[in-house]
């Protein structure tokens, strides 16, 4: 007949179908122990998920930190050689080396160059320290900034010297906490500036650059007002694209050096380097935390292990019963490993929509914070996968020896065993 043996080809369905129906059976005869046995494999494939995640927000975080200074970077300063060669004003990077810059250098598609100091402006007879940034033409293009109120300087302004100026947000409303500051006129040591504009950088540099939270710009020649000298203290170049920048570096070193004194020294650098070190950073803290993961799915498949080995003691009286009335021994082992996969494939999906959940409910409290615009928590879809399958994997691979014990046990000892 074609049903005489239950392993045979045509009753594969019908085998599968009855083992899966007694596994699911003997789990749920043991529902507190099947939970708890899955609570490590629950955190485990949670973990998975949520390490990349962290480490794909971290990584999105920095690198954008480092993009929204301003893209394709090219950042140059002249640098002192020691007591042995000190730096002179002619050393100094000028607007004349901007415009061979900008003339020479093909790969270059927009260069501004910036001077401040620190100055204060008095508010209701107390003086605020600020910074006086002087900027050139292009310097909103490669920064980024952001114009909140008003407008940005125009090639007049810039042309004839306008005494006009852009606050940022915190001092606008320092100075003019409960007026609109455009329009209105602010002192800055001798020299009187109308506000045409507020500004703000697209993302915080947190006073790493010359744009401090209380820092007031001006067109660039205004600064000889106060210093007396024309040269750059701050110098940016941005080339056409990411490809272009190691050689676009190179070309504004050798025009900076090429037209000051042989002794003269100079720092170019890009923010390629920092990007890549983010990088590499994001993939070393990503490899740990999975690794942690991993070391956790590991115990959670000790615990299923350990808990399946006294299941097939506790049962070797039952085993031996469904031996003697002919269950194969390959009905015997699928069945322990069916009931390991459900605990550990089960508690990996609770964990993963734990996981999921989590990001989720944060975007949604990110949308309510208006500081927070535009910033999103990003998951990972082949993390997901990964914690099923490793979850899944973790659970069979430890699944196997209790099954195998299980399956080779002899009936008649099975069933004198109380």
């Amino acid at each position: 007949m074609a049903t005489a043996h239950p392993t045979g080809l045509k009753n594969k369905p019908i085998f599968l179908g009855e083992t899966w129906s007694l596994a699911l059976q003997a789990l749920r005869a043991n529902k507190v122990r099947a939970m708890l046995t899955m609570l490590g494999v629950i955190i485990g494939s949670a973990c998975i998920v949520l390490v990349v995640t962290v480490a794909l927000t971290a990584k999105r975080y920095i690198v954008g930190q480092i993009e929204g200074v301003g893209s394709n970077l090219i950042l140059a300063e002249a640098v002192s050689r020691g007591a042995d060669h000190p730096e002179t004003l002619g050393d100094q990077i000028d607007p004349g080396d901007l415009e061979a810059i900008r003339q020479e250098i093909p790969e270059v598609v927009q260069a501004a160059g910036t001077n401040d100091l620190s100055m204060s402006v008095t508010v209701d007879g107390q003086e605020h320290p600020i910074n006086l940034v002087g900027v050139t033409e292009g310097f909103q293009e490669i920064r980024k900034l952001v114009i909140v109120r008003g407008r940005y300087f125009d090639q007049d302004d810039m042309l004839t010297h306008s005494k006009v100026c852009l606050l940022t947000e915190n001092l606008a409303k320092l100075v003019y906490p409960h007026d609109n500051p455009v329009g209105k006129d602010i002192s800055v040591g001798e020299l009187h500036f109308a506000v045409i504009g507020v500004f703000k950088e697209r993302v915080s540099t947190f006073g790493q650059t010359e744009i401090v939270p209380e820092s007031l710009i001006v067109p660039f020649p205004l600064i000889k007002y106060y210093t007396g000298t024309d040269f750059f203290r701050s110098f940016y170049a941005q080339a056409r694209t990411a490809e272009d920048v190691p050689a676009a570096t190179e070309q504004v070193r050798q025009v900076l050096e090429s037209r000051h004194r042989p002794g003269a020294k100079y720092r170019v650098q890009n923010l390629t380097v920092i990007l890549e070190a983010a990088r590499y950073i994001s993939v070393a803290m990503t490899s740990v935390l999975i690794l942690t993961a991993l070391i956790a799915l590991t115990i959670s498949g000790i615990g299923i292990m350990n808990i399946m080995l006294v299941t097939v003691t506790e049962r070797t009286r039952e085993i031996g019963i469904r031996k003697a009335i002919g269950a194969p021994r390959d009905a015997i082992l699928y069945q322990f490993l069916m009931e390991a996969l459900v605990i550990s494939g089960t508690g990996a999906v609770i964990g993963i929509f734990i996981a999921l959940a989590i990001p989720a409910i944060l975007n949604f409290v990110i949308t309510l914070i208006p500081e927070a615009a535009g910033m999103h928590i990003p998951v990972s879809g082949m993390s997901v996968i990964m914690a099923f399958l490793v979850s899944c994997s973790t659970g069979l691979l430890f699944g196997y020896l209790p099954a195998n014990r299980a399956a080779r046990l002899h009936p008649t000892e099975s069933l004198r065993y109380e």
